[in-house]
C-alpha cells in the first residue's frame, strides 16, 4: 500500500491518518471532507498530507480508499466509487453497521473485474467529533472487526494483498482484528455500542427536562453522572444513521431492557432486587472492572 485516501476527516478518519504516521506508514495520505474547514485542520495537524479538491478523484489515484462518515454517507460513496475505480484498488470503511453496507456492495465489488471492498469497524471513539478531536493512539487496545463474506474469494488479487496488507497495519496501530458474519456484528454491536449511545441519550435528555437548571445536578453530580451522561454529547448525525440502518436489532435490545426496567420497578421491595444486583455482579467481577 502506497498511497490512502481517507474520504472523511473528523474524528475517525483524522485519527486514523495520524495513527498511521505514527506507526512508520510511509505512504501518501490524502483527503476530502465536505466540510472545508474539517479538511484544511486535518491536513494542518498532520492527518493528512494533502487535501483533494474532490472525493473521486482522490479515490482513483490511491490504492486504498478509506470510507469514514455516517453509514448513509458510506452507502452513497459505495454506489459514486464502484464505477470509477479500476480492478486491484481496495475500499475499506468504519462503518458501524455492516449488513446494509456488504448488502450495498454485493454486485459490485469483490469481482475479479471490479475493486475489492473489505468491510470493517473499529470499536473506537469519542463522544466529540471532528480533526480537532483526533488522536494517533485511539485505537490502542480496541477492537478492529471486519466483515468479510463469500464474494470475498473472487476479489482481485491484487486487491486481496491490499486486504491482508490492511488488516496489518489495523494490528499495528495497536487493535485487535476480529472477523464476524455481518449480521452477527449488528446483533452484537447494537448490544455492546448502540443501546448504551440510546441510554445516555435519552437519560441524558430526560435531565435536561427535569433539571433545566443544570447548575443544580451538576454541581452534586460525580463519576456515575459523568459516565453515564458522557455518550449524551455524541453527534446526532453518526447515530440517525445506525438507528435507520440497524432498527431491527436496536429495536429488540431497547424492548428488552424496557422490560428489565419494569422489572426493577415492580421488584424494589422484593428479594428479585437483590437477585438483580447479584446476576449484574457476575458479568464484571469485581477484580476486572477495576482493569
Amino acid at each position: 500500500m502506497k498511497s490512502l485516501a481517507i474520504l472523511g476527516t473528523g474524528l475517525i478518519g483524522a485519527s486514523v491518518g495520524l495513527a498511521l504516521s505514527a506507526h512508520g506508514f510511509t505512504g501518501e495520505i490524502s483527503g476530502w471532507d465536505p466540510n472545508p474547514s474539517e479538511l484544511a485542520l486535518a491536513l494542518e495537524r498532520g492527518s493528512i498530507h494533502s487535501a483533494a479538491a474532490d472525493g473521486l478523484s482522490a479515490a482513483q489515484a490511491a490504492d486504498v480508499v478509506l470510507l469514514c462518515g455516517p453509514v448513509l454517507t458510506i452507502l452513497d460513496w459505495l454506489d459514486r466509487l464502484a464505477p470509477v475505480l479500476r480492478p486491484g484498488q481496495l475500499v475499506t470503511d468504519v462503518g458501524s453497521v455492516k449488513r446494509a453496507l456488504v448488502d450495498q456492495a454485493r454486485g459490485h465489488y469483490n469481482l475479479p473485474d471490479s475493486a475489492g471492498f473489505l468491510p470493517g469497524h473499529p470499536m473506537a471513539g469519542k463522544e466529540v467529533s471532528g480533526a480537532a478531536n483526533a488522536d494517533a493512539n485511539l485505537f490502542n487496545g480496541a477492537a478492529w472487526l471486519f466483515t468479510e463474506t463469500p464474494e470475498s474469494h473472487a476479489m482481485h488479487p491484487d486487491s486481496r494483498a491490499l486486504a491482508d496488507e490492511w488488516r496489518d497495519w489495523t494490528e499495528k496501530l495497536g487493535c485487535r482484528v476480529l472477523d464476524l458474519e455481518p449480521e452477527r456484528h449488528d446483533v452484537l454491536c447494537a448490544w455492546v455500542s448502540h443501546l448504551p449511545q440510546f441510554v445516555s441519550t435519552a437519560l441524558t435528555a430526560l435531565l435536561q427536562d427535569e433539571f433545566a437548571a443544570k447548575d443544580e445536578v451538576l454541581p452534586i453530580g460525580g463519576r456515575a453522572l459523568r459516565e453515564m451522561t458522557r455518550l449524551g454529547s455524541s453527534p446526532y448525525s453518526m447515530w440517525r444513521d445506525v438507528a435507520h440502518t440497524n432498527t431491527e436489532a436496536i429495536t429488540a435490545t431497547l424492548l428488552a431492557l424496557e422490560q428489565r426496567l419494569a422489572h426493577l420497578r415492580e421488584n424494589l421491595k422484593t428479594p428479585a432486587l437483590r437477585e438483580e444486583f447479584e446476576r449484574a455482579n457476575q458479568f464484571r467481577p469485581a477484580s476486572s472492572a477495576k482493569k
